[in-house]
């Protein structure tokens, strides 16, 4: 099959490569939730080789991610689980999870489900890194993510981007300490959380 491609993807992967290997340093196993077209997974297990990089997305994404994938032949990659945040997760356990441009797509419901589960599949000291656009206290951070929100919203009524204090509360509640808030280009962010507990 034809791979899927996000041009966006080849845009913010070395920017947020620099951030896995600062915060994810002293990680093993990696969940990717919303894995997408698969380009993130490839590129990062490559330039990260000590991660067992577990890519994951709804079924009809997995083809994609499976090509990606199979053509980059990488040993820490084993093959993309189906995970719906709205479905059973898996059983295994990781010391990382990343997702990148997810939260603005869900439903709200699904982020507070997607938070949920996070203490059930994370060690304690598990690092959770999420990028994408955020509101601080419900405003925009720029025009442009203004008109990307009008964007959304004409898509589906359940998407928006979401407001960065509101997602740290669904963090908290599941046991994650926000660690860092980094600048990303194109008006995102990088943020980072530890699990806390004993």
């Amino acid at each position: 099959m034809n791979k899927p491609h996000s041009p966006a993807c080849e845009r913010n992967r070395d920017p947020i490569l620099a951030v896995l290997r600062e915060h994810f340093a002293g990680a093993r196993r990696v969940l990717e939730i919303g894995s997408g077209t698969g380009q993130h997974a490839a590129y990062f297990a490559a330039h990260l080789p000590q991660l067992i990089w577990q890519a994951s997305d709804r079924e009809e994404n997995l083809p994609g991610i499976r090509a990606w994938l199979d053509e980059a032949a990488l040993s820490n990659t084993p093959p993309p689980l189906m995970l719906d945040v709205s479905s059973p997760w898996p059983d295994d356990r990781f010391d990382a999870v990343f997702s990148a441009n997810t939260l603005h797509i869900m439903a709200w419901s699904e982020v507070e489900q997607l938070f949920a589960r996070l203490p059930h599949v994370t060690d304690i000291g598990a690092t959770l890194i999420i990028y994408g656009p955020f509101n601080d206290a419900g405003r925009y951070s720029s025009e442009s993510n203004a008109a990307f929100d009008r964007s959304l919203q004409s898509r589906g009524s359940h998407m928006g981007i979401r407001d960065a204090e509101a997602v740290d509360a669904l963090a908290t509640r599941a046991g994650f300490t926000l660690i860092d808030d980094i600048a990303m280009p194109a008006n995102n962010r990088c943020r980072v959380w530890r699990r806390q507990g004993t």
